[in-house]
Parts: C-alpha cells; sequence; structure tokens
C-alpha cells in the first residue's frame, strides 16, 4: 500500500512557551526536499532549530534527517519514526522551533517534535496511490441508464461522458478488478458494449 500526504500543510503549537512549527510537504526527489529546506532555513532565519525527516520510494529507499543542534535522536528520528509509523512515503516533515526560554529535557523534546509532526499528519488528508485502467465504454442511448446505476451501485466515478451517435463513457477502475468489472459489464449489457482498454494511470484516493 502507497500512502502520502494530499497536499503541503502547516501545523503549529506552543509548549512551554516554545514555538514549534510543523510543514509537511510532498517530494519526488532529494533535491526537491533539499530546496524546500533551504527555502525554510531561508524562512525562519532566527529559529532555534530546523529539524527534519523524509522519506522517498515506494519501499523507502531513501531516508534522511537531522536534529539540526538539538541533543542527538531527540528530533529528526521522532519525526522520522511518526512517518514511518503513518506508512507515509515521499514526504518531506520539517518542525522549526522558536525557543521559549524553558528547557524541556530529551524526553521532553522528542515528545514535542513527534507529536508536532503527528498532530500536522492527522490534520491533512491521507490519500493511497492506486494504479487503475482508464476504460472507455461506447454503448447505445438505450443502455446508458442501466449502465449508469451499475456504475452508482460499484461507486465508480465516471471520468467524461461523450454523446455521439451512440454515447461514450470513461471510467477508472483499479488494475486488480478491472477484469471483473468488465465481465460484468459484458453480462449486464449482453455484450452490446465496446470496452476499450486506455492504458494505466496512477489514481490518489483519499482514506
Amino acid at each position: 500500500m502507497y500512502l502520502t500526504i494530499q497536499a503541503n500543510s502547516t501545523f503549529e503549537q506552543t509548549i512551554k512557551k516554545s514555538q514549534f512549527i510543523c510543514y509537511l510537504i510532498r517530494i519526488q526527489t532529494e533535491d526537491d526536499a533539499k530546496k524546500q529546506l533551504e527555502q525554510l532555513k531561508s524562512q525562519h532565519k532566527k529559529a532555534t532549530h530546523v529539524c527534519f525527516a523524509y522519506l522517498l520510494g515506494a519501499k523507502d529507499e531513501i531516508q534522511r534527517e537531522s536534529d539540526n543542534g538539538e541533543p542527538q535522536g531527540t528530533a529528526g528520528v521522532p519525526i522520522l519514526d511518526v512517518l514511518k509509523n503513518n506508512h507515509l512515503h515521499d514526504v518531506l516533515a520539517v518542525v522549526v522551533r522558536y525557543f521559549g526560554g524553558i528547557k524541556l529535557g530529551a524526553g521532553g523534546l522528542i515528545r514535542a517534535y513527534s507529536s508536532s509532526c503527528a498532530k500536522a499528519i492527522a490534520q491533512n488528508t491521507i490519500v493511497k496511490r492506486v494504479v487503475q485502467n482508464k476504460l472507455s465504454l461506447t454503448l447505445s442511448y438505450a443502455l446508458l441508464g442501466k449502465l449508469q446505476d451499475f456504475l452508482n451501485r460499484q461507486k465508480i466515478a465516471v471520468l467524461d461522458t461523450q454523446f455521439t451517435e451512440n454515447v461514450c463513457v470513461t471510467v477508472c477502475v483499479d488494475q486488480a478488478k478491472a477484469d471483473a468489472f468488465i465481465t460484468n459489464v459484458n453480462n449486464l449489457l449482453s455484450a452490446k458494449a465496446t470496452i476499450k482498454n486506455q492504458g494505466d494511470v496512477l489514481t490518489e484516493v483519499p482514506i
């Protein structure tokens, strides 16, 4: 299962007068991550620490984290662990800290950085990336109502409908379910629809 965040987001909280700002950012390459980090460091020049972690690849082939001056293991690793525990991929999490004058101790820092990341994720929308087949179904107007009812019951969204001499309906179906879908439609419409596979598409579905 391949999960990621739907969009970039920001979460902010204050713990014992220290301000923690967590940025969740979608990334595709390590260069993306480095560029985003530089921008945030420039944006928060007066911050005490800019700690981060990121995971790249379907199997987390690239994993990076940094405490950025905090005691070793109190910031970068906790942020990374939150990303892993949520099974997120291709995500950069940056937690900016403005020190408020009260020391939190190692345990307090771990809780502060991990909770900042966890709460940011909780406020975001997680999406699942699935491989789907894009299918076009060409049929007569007389059969359209029957097909639409079937699609509604199966909760399959219609991408496009073209009305010409016949009707052409375009849908996306999970790759693993495509053969069963085609069989069911053929049975439903007595094989009177022309179904063409237009190839694979990567779709993001909120969970």
